[in-house]
């Protein structure tokens, strides 16, 4: 679930929001607000034993957290992307005819 609101809403964050704070910002409460869902069931299906469970019971799930940790991570990366594509696309438009870049 997090994999998919990183890359639905990250590159589009980035390119349409002018504002590089705004653009963070929203993308790390999308993320936060599906990560918790995300947790939740995980942590459900371990409690309620299912036939296969995400993680172990006994054990705390260390590669759960570093996963979810390098998507977060990622999902900056994308806001940063979609930032410097919407700035190139701007500066090409903006340079006058005739003159190369």
């Amino acid at each position: 679930m997090v994999a998919i609101i990183t890359i639905l809403s990250a590159f589009p964050l980035g390119y349409l929001v002018r504002s590089r704070l705004a653009a963070n910002t929203a993308y790390a409460v999308a993320y936060l607000w599906a990560f918790t869902f995300q947790t939740l069931y995980l942590i459900l299906d371990v409690i309620n034993d299912s036939t296969d469970p995400a993680f172990d019971q006994q054990k705390f799930p260390w590669a759960y957290g570093l996963v979810t940790l390098s998507i977060f991570l990622a999902g900056f990366g994308l806001v940063a992307l979609g930032r410097l594509v919407r700035a190139r696309r701007t500066a090409r438009r903006s340079q006058p005819m005739g003159v190369a870049a």
